[in-house]
């Protein structure tokens, strides 16, 4: 089964792909949307995503929850972005809390694939503690 852990930041998307539990190199580590306030930047992200999808055989999607208030919370674009990821027509998607993801981290030894970019460690984590 291939699964998908996303993490929001900003205006991006990044991705990590486990099959079965192990992580999967992909050329696609992130994908970016550069006006949330143009129709045509929002297409063009939508398209990518759902390509990214369907290339990819993605069964599950999980993304990392962000806070709806307080001084850690999520901008008014990764919010939109999540809805957008939600409406994709290929697989469920299901959020994910920090607090989750943090106590399944403190219970297991976990070691990154060395091909893993730091900066998609929590998208990695997401995924991982949903197997």
């Amino acid at each position: 089964m291939n699964i998908c852990g996303i993490e929001l930041k900003a205006n991006n998307v990044i991705l990590v792909i486990l099959k079965n539990g192990s992580y999967i190199e992909t050329k696609i580590k992130k994908i970016i949307i550069e006006d949330d306030e143009k129709q045509e930047d929002i297409r063009k992200f939508c398209n990518e995503f759902l390509d990214f999808l369907q290339k990819n055989e993605i069964e599950k999607v999980f993304i990392k929850k962000r806070a709806k208030k307080g001084a850690f919370s999520g901008g008014a674009v990764t919010f939109k972005i999540e809805g957008l990821i939600q409406l994709n027509p290929f697989c469920s998607v299901d959020l994910v809390s920090a607090q989750t993801i943090s106590s399944f981290e403190k219970k297991n030894q976990i070691e990154f694939p060395k091909e893993l970019k730091k900066y998609q460690e929590q998208a990695y984590l997401t995924a991982l503690c949903n197997i």
